[in-house]
């Protein structure tokens, strides 16, 4: 037989139901249950096997099945409603953005991130950073702000993790069925397909094309090198996420930057604000640069034309989240653009090197730092974290003022909160929660039956127990195991993981930071807490490490090794290739989320908050977002928020405090103390804590909320005016600040006179003079000021800043005096320091030239 040719037939979807074509390919489906269920309802098998997306299930669908569904009035009418929803949605009369920001509901945010998580069938995210980025736009649709996502299209995704026999991870990669993705080319306002062009090292230059993907009303454009137009080692750079050498790295993050720059201008889309989200887009920077330079200003100018739109979102105080590159290759890299702008070998390094340090790596999360105007941690208490961390890159500024504010991440509550458990809301409050999740007073006035959650609850973990069960099984054919011993272990899962046992979940990334195995700390004591009669507890364990973790993958291979053994197993379950779909049955299903990370390197640590949204109680070291969440009645703390001498001693400290909780306060909690009914009252007590009290402020719609007031709405007005009147104000202060860098500032000198004090009473004042030695400048362009406060760790905090009034010049030098009250009892130290002043500059505008007294 001479094959000549072959062609895929696809089915064609009768007219009565031919908006689920339009529905598939918008991932508004992804957190809409009834949308999802008209999905899976064409063919359940079918559903499955192409892994929960809706473009598969309509590329193979039978004619019989679709025969079947328009035969069938109750799918019609779910039809109906679900497709009347989907366009009001995405045709709203109003949203909350623009009622709050009328003035502001064309001014484009373009948000930009290396992974997305969405949904499992679309695999370009690895754990929390790409999960944050999937419900930020989910919330921005929701919300309706006019924002963009974008992002890098890999074609092999982050890899598929089997544990071997041995319990050792195994990656692989599985090229996606492009197919099978929502997937639409971008094209330009002309309908041209979009191309833009990077340079690489050498007289290289490749070509990035771009993809668009309906997130509701929100687009997210993928940037894809993986064509003909480039060579094979270039074609790659969009294979993997987080995968090959420095080389791959950097070359990736050009794409992502300045390909995302360029793709944006292309597709006509003139954004006001600019959100890095990690440092891994920071190249950006450098391309916003180019382009003001070519409008006629020079590179110190740009910077000030430019970093007032740009807004950074630190995630990680861990040096491995940090990406750093060598002098070389920066200069292979990017020896075009700095010519382009004007700029010497050191000038550029400087972008990316903290202030008096040559020699250093151009480090992107510095880039990130000192060229945008907007910075945040992603808790409270990791803003602070990085402003001690990063207050090397502006070695003058006091502690506190480190220009680095936080927004607590949240979760996005469509997405994460179990379909079952939405309903019992809908029926106690009615549906405008699902609105304005993150409003405390629909919340404040909920009145859940304990009973109702209760059986709500459990019907949610025996779902997570036959979800485990299923993976098990699956991991044991995948290995090969013979029939009768995948019966034995299948018949163990049974008999121990039943409703009423306590389970606990742990379940993200094996990063080493997480002690994925402190719970191993003292394994007899374990033991006796684990298997007391009638008080069992099952630990429920999944995730990835990195490829290139070692310590990681030791983890994985400790806890397996533990799940095997005879006392254990059925008991310590652990789950292979963790990702949303799994994810979403462990938040919703086990008893208690357990985090145990070394504190304060959790930056927020969101999984614990989708976990509390659906009634989970949260066990967790008081770091990240539970550092603020925790309240004493809606979950359980470990460990106590003191430093340590070193990790053996804080380790030791929180594995023992993880024990003495969980026996003598989790354990008792669950089994003791039920009503006639079985209710547990003192757990479902907690259970409405942690719903009413974490739901709203744990939202996504909170921290859009968040950034929309701190960061994107004050951006687009500082844009709006370093750009005004042909850039004016940023050629005045690049004038202003030139001046003052090149002697004008060196020669200011301060001399302060206190009272020798050792200890005074509250209300007392402490009288301060200085003699300030101001050279070529003239009182009125210095201010004088008494920085003070409580004196803890060697840091002034909580600081008290008082303006010293000018007293006349005499004895060759410009005198100030004035007043400091300590506002509170306890020790208190102060400073002196002069800030150089204008009439356009804000105080982050002089973060470079704060001179302290001696």
């Amino acid at each position: 037989m001479n094959i000549l040719g072959t062609v895929m037939v696809r089915p064609v979807l009768p007219e009565r139901i031919a908006g689920l074509q339009e529905i598939s390919r918008n991932l508004w489906w992804s957190w809409n249950p009834k949308a999802i269920e008209l999905f899976a309802r064409l063919n359940e098998d079918l559903w499955v096997s192409e892994g929960h997306s809706p473009v598969a299930v309509l590329n193979h669908i039978s004619q019989a099945d679709l025969d079947r569904v328009i035969a069938d009035e109750q799918y019609l009418a779910q039809y109906d409603e679900v497709y009347s929803q989907f366009t009001e949605y995405l045709n709203p009369k109003t949203t909350r953005f623009a009622d709050a920001f009328p003035e502001s509901k064309n001014k484009v945010i373009a948000y930009f991130s290396a992974e997305f998580g969405m949904h499992e069938s679309l695999p370009i995210y690895s754990g929390g950073l790409g999960i944050l980025s999937g419900d930020h736009l989910k919330t921005a649709s929701d919300m309706g702000l006019p924002m963009v996502g974008i992002g890098l299209m890999y074609h092999h995704g982050y890899f598929i993790q089997g544990i071997d026999r041995d319990g050792w991870q195994k990656a692989a990669y599985k090229p996606l069925d492009m197919s099978t993705v929502p997937l639409e080319r971008a094209t330009d306002p002309n309908g041209e397909e979009i191309k833009v062009e990077i340079e690489m090292p050498g007289e290289t230059r490749i070509y990035a094309r771009v993809w668009k993907i309906a997130v509701g009303r929100i687009t997210l454009y993928l940037l894809d090198t993986n064509f003909e137009d480039n060579d094979t080692y270039y074609r790659s750079l969009t294979n993997n996420l987080y995968g090959g050498d420095n080389n791959m790295r950097i070359a990736q993050e050009k794409v992502l930057g300045i390909g995302g720059v360029r793709a944006l201008r292309r597709i006509g889309l003139q954004p006001s604000v600019w959100h890095m989200n990690e440092g891994h887009s920071a190249f950006l920077t450098l391309e916003l640069m180019r382009e003001y330079v070519e409008k006629g200003l020079n590179w110190r100018q740009a910077i000030e034309a430019m970093s007032p739109q740009v807004c950074f979102t630190t995630h990680t105080p861990v040096p491995a989240g940090q990406d750093a590159f060598d002098a070389n290759m920066i200069e292979s890299h990017f020896w075009r653009m700095r010519q382009r702008l004007g700029m010497s070998n050191e000038e550029f390094m400087s972008l990316g090197q903290n202030p008096g340090n040559p020699y250093e790596n151009f480090n992107l999360t510095i880039l990130a730092l000192r060229l945008s105007r907007f910075r945040n941690g992603v808790s409270k208490l990791h803003g602070a974290v990085s402003r001690r961390l990063w207050r090397k890159a502006w070695p003058e500024v006091a502690l506190a003022e480190v220009p680095i504010t936080h927004v607590t991440n949240g979760v996005h509550a469509g997405t994460w909160i179990a379909d079952s458990m939405a309903e019992l809301f809908d029926k106690h409050l009615g549906r405008e929660w699902r609105i304005r999740p993150d409003d405390h007073k629909i919340w404040n006035k909920a009145k859940l039956p304990k009973a109702e959650l209760w059986q709500t609850h459990q019907n949610l973990k025996q779902k997570m127990i036959n979800k485990v069960l299923e993976c098990s099984e699956n991991r044991l054919r995948r290995l090969g195991v013979p029939y009768d011993d995948i019966c034995s272990a299948c018949k163990v899962l049974t008999q121990n993981l039943k409703k009423e046992t306590l389970t606990i979940g742990f379940a993200r990334r094996f990063a080493t930071y997480k002690r994925a195995v402190l719970l191993f700390s003292d394994i007899e004591r374990l033991k006796r807490i684990m298997f007391a009669p009638g008080r069992e507890i099952n630990f429920v364990f999944a995730g990835k490490a990195h490829p290139a973790d070692e310590p990681g993958q030791k983890f994985i291979k400790q806890i397996h090794d533990i799940s095997v053994t005879p006392e254990f197993r059925g008991h310590i379950i652990l789950l292979e290739n963790y990702d949303i779909d799994m994810a979403k049955h462990l938040v919703q299903g086990v008893d208690v989320w357990l985090n145990n990370p070394r504190r304060p390197l959790e930056a927020s640590g969101t999984s614990g908050e989708k976990a509390a949204m659906n009634g989970v109680l949260n066990f967790s070291v008081l770091d990240g977002w539970w550092a603020e969440g925790y309240n004493g009645k809606d979950g359980w703390a470990i460990g106590k928020t003191c430093r340590y001498g070193d990790n053996n001693e804080q380790d030791f400290a929180d594995a023992k405090s993880l024990y003495d909780t969980l026996e003598n306060k989790i354990v008792p909690a669950y089994y003791d103390n039920r009503d006639d009914e079985g209710i547990p009252c003192e757990w479902t007590d907690m259970m409405i804590n942690s719903i009413t009290n974490l739901l709203p402020e744990y939202s996504t719609h909170r921290m859009l909320h968040d950034y929309c007031h701190n960061l994107y709405i004050p951006a687009a007005i500082a844009g709006e005016q370093a750009c005004y009147n042909n850039f004016s104000k940023a050629r005045e202060l690049t004038e202003w600040k030139l001046g003052l860098s090149y002697g004008k500032w060196k020669s200011v000198n301060l001399r302060s006179e206190f009272p020798k004090l050792a200890e005074i009473k509250r209300g007392q004042q402490i009288p301060v003079t200085v003699k300030a030695y101001l050279g070529d400048l003239r009182p009125e362009d210095v201010r004088v000021e008494v920085y003070a406060g409580q004196f803890e760790d060697n840091e002034i905090v909580k600081p008290q800043v008082v303006e010293l009034k000018y007293n006349g010049y005499r004895d060759g030098c410009h005198c100030y005096d004035g007043m400091i009250e300590p506002a509170f009892i306890g020790s208190f130290a102060y400073a002196v320091r002069a800030v150089p002043t204008h009439s356009k500059a804000e105080f982050t505008d002089t973060l470079d030239f704060i001179r302290w007294s001696n």
